[in-house]
């Protein structure tokens, strides 16, 4: 039997009694954890580091958690990585940018260590979920998902998601014509109770569909309800 190794988080906050306090949470559950109190070796940092996760504050002086999220995404190695943002800011713009720019969740100052921690497993055991039995390979139109490789073309072209957008586009072509609830995806895709807010699922199925480009009439709003991954190509066509 071969030993889990210890997931790494890394912290960055310009609060150094935020760090600590997280550290010393996270270290008690078992993580591998560094932090960072200035934002602009963030990036030397994560690279060498390559954490498993990224807890990021929004408001930092020089670089902020915005721009911080844009070069991880934009880094082949840490595109994937999960990143939490931590933040005073609690308007719902600001809720809505961050998990815009690429975040996976967002948790507003000030928190439950105790819930921030259990955000961060669930995220991560979220990722790391194997590929489940079925099939191993998905289309939708031109939309294809290779369960094996987990990467999702779009007309040929390689298309690049978030660990979040890959399992939420997934989940809607295994149900394809079946309506998904905003609450039902939040359990299923995020692993998280109802009471969470699900102006989070519109903000990610945004990001997809823009990133589906002309492809993007597959997924249906359905008012008051949900999502659904349309059966046949005329109602996609009338609803996009």
């Amino acid at each position: 039997m071969t030993e889990t190794k210890p997931k790494k988080i890394l912290v960055v906050d310009d609060e150094s009694d935020v760090t600590e306090l997280l550290a010393y949470n996270l270290k008690a559950k078992g993580f591998v954890v560094e932090t960072l109190n200035n934002p602009n070796s963030s990036i030397g940092l994560a690279r060498t580091f390559l954490p498993d996760l990224v807890i990021l504050d929004v408001m930092m002086p020089d670089l902020n958690g915005i721009q911080i999220c844009r070069m991880l995404r934009a880094d082949p190695k840490l595109k994937q990585v999960p990143v939490i943002f931590l933040t005073a800011k609690a308007e719902e713009a600001d809720r809505i940018q961050g998990l815009e720019t690429g975040a996976d969740d967002y948790i507003c100052k000030p928190f439950s260590t105790k819930e921030l921690v259990l955000r961060v497993q669930t995220i991560l055991r979220r990722v790391s979920e194997s590929v489940p039995d079925g099939p191993k390979r998905l289309q939708v139109g031109q939309i294809v998902v290779d369960m094996d490789r987990h990467e999702t073309t779009v007309h040929g072209q390689l298309v690049e998601l978030t660990a979040t957008e890959f399992k939420l586009l997934r989940l809607l072509m295994e149900r394809r014509g079946r309506v998904q609830s905003r609450e039902h995806l939040l359990i299923n895709v995020w692993n998280y109770e109802t009471e969470i807010e699900t102006r989070t699922v519109d903000t990610h199925m945004r990001r997809l569909r823009e990133k589906l480009g002309r492809e993007a009439g597959w997924i249906e709003t359905i008012r008051g309800v949900g999502y659904r991954m349309a059966a046949d190509r005329k109602t996609a066509a009338s609803s996009g």
